[in-house]
C-alpha cells in the first residue's frame, strides 16, 4: 500500500476496518471447511487464513492454528523475495510449500493470493490448508524415518496454479500426478482458490466504502496500537533472565531425547528469546523451521502476556528471536521437517513456559498433551482402488492451573485441531471405532489435578491398512508446576487378529491386517501445587 489518505481515520473507523478485516479472514477458514473434500478439512479444521499488507505483514487472522498462524506473512514475504511484484497479476493464486521459504512443513500447502485496487496491490490473502497426501516415501507423507526432505513429499516452489482466466490445467497436473488421492486433493485446491477469491471480493468492498489509503492507514494504527498494547504487557513481567528447557523423546530413527532450551531477557518493554542453546538438529522429522520458531514464542507471549492483544505484524516488534544455525530450531535445508511443525512447536513452548515458572506461576498451565497425537491410517478402497487417507490427531488432558485442574481430552497450544467424529471415519474409511472414553485417573495430582487423557480403539474393516503414528510425550511425561506430579504418558497398544500384543513406538510404520485392533491412550495433565496435606 504506497496511497495516502486525505485525513487521519478516527478510531470509530479504525475498529470497524479492524473488525472487517478480522471477519474477512475467519470467512475465508469457514469457505475452506465447507467446500474441501478431505475429512481432515472439513471435519477436523487443519487451515487456516490470513490477510497480510503490500510487504507481507500480518494485518488479519482467522481464529484458527497458532502453529499456521505465525508464518504466513513470513511466506508472503518469503514469496516477494522470489517473484516480483510486477509478475503479478489479478486474480492470479500462487502455490507454495517450502519449509525453508517462510514455512513450516510440505503438507500445510499455502494459496497466495494478491489483492488489488486502484492499480496497485494492497494485500495478499493467504489459504493455507493440511492436504492429507503431498506425496513422498510413505502415504499420508508422514515418514518417521525420513533422512531428507525428498522423502517426505512434493516441493513446491511459488507457482501460479490459477489467473483470471481459471486453472492452469498443465500446472495442477503436476501436482495431482505427484500426490496420492488426487481427486480429494484437488477438491481442496479448490476450496483454497476459492477462500482467497472469497477475500477478494470482501476486500473490494471495503474499498469502495473507505479508500484504499483510509484502510493502510487503519492498518498503521492497528499495527501501532498492537506494538504498544505488547510494549505494555512485557512490562508487566519483572526484569531479569530465565531459562528453562524441555524434551523430545526421540526422533523416531534415533532413541536419545533431545532438548528445547531458551534464555529470555526481559527489559522494560522489550523480550528477547535466545535458542542457542539447543540441541543440533537430529536425523529424523523432528527439525523445526525459525518460521516455527517464531509462531511458538509469537503464541506463547500472547498467552502469557497480553491475550487481548490484536494479532498483528506490531506485536513482534518488541521481540526478538534468536536460533542457531544447524540447530534443531534452524536446520539445513534439506532435513525432514514435517513433526516439527506439531511437536517441536509445542516443546518451545514448553520451554518457555518453564522458564517463566518462578516469576509468573499464575500465568501459566502445567505440562499437557502437546503433541499432535497423530495415527495415520491409509489403504486403497477394495471397490475403487484409491487412496484413502485418515489423519487423525489426539488430544489429551491440559495441565492444571493456579485456580482450577486441567481440562480433559483437550489439545492444547499450538494446535487447534478439532477430532474427526466416529461417524465420519466408520462412512468413510475400512475402520470401526470400537471405543472412544475419558482415560480416568491419567492426570498428575497436585492442588488442582492435571486433566484426563482419553481412550480410543480402532478396529480395521479392510483386507489391508498402513499407519503411520507420529506421537510425542510416549516418554517423558506431562510436567507439573509448582509440585504438581506429572501426568501419565502416552501409549499405543497393537492387539493383532491373531492374538497377538504389542506396545508401538510413538514414531513408527506398521502394516494391519483385517480384525487388527489399535488402541491409543493419550496423556494426562500435569499437576499444578503440592497436593493439600
Amino acid at each position: 500500500m504506497s496511497l495516502k489518505p486525505t485525513t487521519t481515520p478516527d478510531p470509530f473507523t479504525v475498529e470497524v476496518i479492524r473488525n472487517a478485516l478480522t471477519a474477512i479472514a475467519e470467512e475465508m477458514s469457514l469457505i475452506v471447511m465447507r467446500s474441501a473434500r478431505s475429512p481432515l478439512l472439513r471435519e477436523a479444521g487443519d487451515l487456516s487464513s490470513a490477510l497480510t499488507d503490500a510487504s507481507g505483514n500480518l494485518i488479519a487472522q482467522g481464529r484458527d492454528i497458532p502453529a499456521h498462524l505465525g508464518v504466513m506473512s513470513s511466506t508472503v514475504q518469503a514469496f516477494l523475495e522470489r517473484i516480483p511484484v510486477a509478475q503479478l497479476r489479478p486474480g492470479d493464486v500462487w502455490f507454495m510449500n517450502l519449509p525453508e521459504a517462510g514455512g513450516n512443513h510440505l503438507p500445510d500447502v499455502k494459496a497466495i493470493r494478491p489483492i488489488f485496487s486502484e492499480g496497485e496491490i494492497q494485500a495478499y490473502a493467504v489459504a493455507l490448508a493440511h492436504w492429507a497426501d503431498i506425496g513422498g516415501a510413505r502415504p499420508g507423507s508422514y515418514v518417521p524415518d525420513a533422512r531428507d526432505c525428498w522423502q517426505e513429499g512434493l516441493r513446491i516452489p511459488p507457482l501460479r496454479v490459477f489467473t483470471s482466466e481459471g486453472a492452469d490445467r498443465e500446472k495442477l497436473d503436476v501436482i495431482l500426478c505427484n500426490v496420492r488421492g488426487a481427486e480429494e486433493r484437488e477438491g481442496d485446491i479448490l476450496a483454497q482458490m476459492a477462500a482467497t477469491y472469497a477475500a477478494d471480493e470482501r476486500l473490494q468492498e471495503l474499498f469502495s466504502r473507505f479508500d484504499a489509503a483510509t484502510v493502510q492507514a487503519a492498518v498503521t494504527n492497528l499495527h501501532d496500537q498492537s506494538e504498544a498494547e505488547m510494549r505494555a504487557a512485557i512490562r508487566t513481567i519483572p526484569d531479569g533472565v530465565y531459562e528453562g528447557e524441555d524434551w523430545l523423546d526421540n526422533d523416531g530413527p534415533g532413541r536419545d531425547p533431545i532438548a528445547v532450551r531458551v534464555r529470555i531477557e526481559i527489559r522494560d518493554d522489550k523480550a528477547m528469546f535466545d535458542f542457542s542453546k539447543t540441541d543440533d538438529a537430529c536425523a529424523g522429522p523432528l527439525n523445526a523451521t525459525p518460521f516455527t520458531t517464531s509462531a511458538s514464542v509469537f503464541y506463547a507471549m500472547k498467552v502469557i502476556a497480553g491475550p487481548e492483544i490484536q494479532p498483528n505484524a506490531g506485536c513482534a516488534r518488541p521481540v526478538t528471536i534468536i536460533t542457531r544455525q544447524g540447530s534443531l530450531l534452524q536446520p539445513p535445508w534439506d532435513k525432514p521437517v514435517v513433526a516439527g511443525n506439531h511437536d517441536t512447536s509445542q516443546r518451545i513452548v514448553d520451554a518457555i513456559f518453564k522458564a517463566f515458572e518462578k516469576v509468573t506461576p499464575e500465568r501459566l498451565t502445567a505440562g499437557g498433551s502437546t503433541t499432535s497425537g497423530l495415527l495415520l491410517f491409509s489403504g486403497r478402497d477394495p471397490r475403487t482402488g484409491k487412496w484413502t487417507t485418515l489423519y487423525e490427531v489426539h488430544g489429551g488432558g491440559e495441565g492444571a492451573r493456579h485456580d482450577r485442574d486441567g481440562m480433559c481430552a483437550v489439545r492444547p497450544h499450538m494446535s487447534n485441531v478439532m477430532n474427526t467424529p466416529a461417524e465420519v471415519i466408520e462412512a468413510n474409511y475400512p475402520i470401526l471405532i470400537e471405543q472412544q472414553a475419558l482415560r480416568r485417573g491419567s492426570g498428575g495430582t497436585g492442588l488442582h489435578n492435571g486433566g484426563d487423557g482419553q481412550v480410543r480403539t480402532y478396529l480395521i474393516n479392510g483386507p489391508e491398512v498402513v499407519m503411520t503414528t507420529i506421537v510425542e510425550r510416549c516418554i517423558i511425561p506431562p510436567y507439573g508446576l509448582v509440585g504438581g506430579e506429572p501426568g501419565k504418558t502416552f501409549e499405543i497398544t497393537l492387539k493383532r487378529a491373531s492374538g497377538e500384543v504389542s506396545q508401538l513406538a510413538g514414531k513408527t510404520h506398521v502394516s494391519l491386517k483385517e480384525g487388527d485392533r489399535v488402541i491409543m491412550k493419550t496423556s494426562g495433565g500435569g499437576g499444578y501445587g503440592r497436593p493439600a496435606s
